[in-house]
């Protein structure tokens, strides 16, 4: 009977609320340790593909273009591999100091809305898609200012 009460006893200990933030705060890196790793594969597979991409327009391209792609579509390729670096920056900062930044958040929206603008297929979509996009670029835009002006006030 010793060992059971032993072991209720800690497991009681374990719910306590430091304790149990503990348990939370290791989940939590634990995670981001996965999502790093699974973003790094991701990072390494769209960048072999935008490789592959690349080498395969450059040597089958017609005599007209150097690239049979149009060159938007490449751009987004690289722009899918920057959002996955910032998404990584975001995840390491996360371990580095167990808070999100705000301002490395905000930096990625920027960068996907601006990724979608300009890979913007006008035959897709209608103006006033184009239009929101524009309204959420200048929010966050103004977000981005506000928490610099409240980062360097301090």
């Amino acid at each position: 009977m010793k060992k059971s009460n032993n072991f209720f006893e800690r497991f009681r200990e374990s719910f306590k609320d430091e304790s149990f933030l503990e348990i939370v705060h290791g989940f939590e890196k634990f995670t981001a340790k996965i999502l790093t790793i699974v973003l790094l594969f991701v990072i390494l597979v769209s960048l072999f593909d935008l490789v592959v991409i690349l080498f395969k327009d450059v040597w089958n391209s017609e005599p007209i273009g150097f690239f049979s792609k149009t060159l938007i579509e490449i751009f987004g390729l690289f722009l899918n591999i920057l959002i996955a670096l910032e998404l990584l920056d975001n995840i390491t900062a996360y371990l580095k100091k167990n808070v999100f930044h705000v301002e490395l958040v905000i930096v990625t929206a920027i960068i996907a809305i601006a990724r979608k603008i300009i890979i913007f297929d006008t035959s897709k979509y209608t103006s006033s898609d184009l239009t929101a996009l524009g309204f959420s670029m200048a929010a966050l835009t103004f977000c981005y200012w506000l928490v610099r002006q409240v980062k360097y006030d301090k």
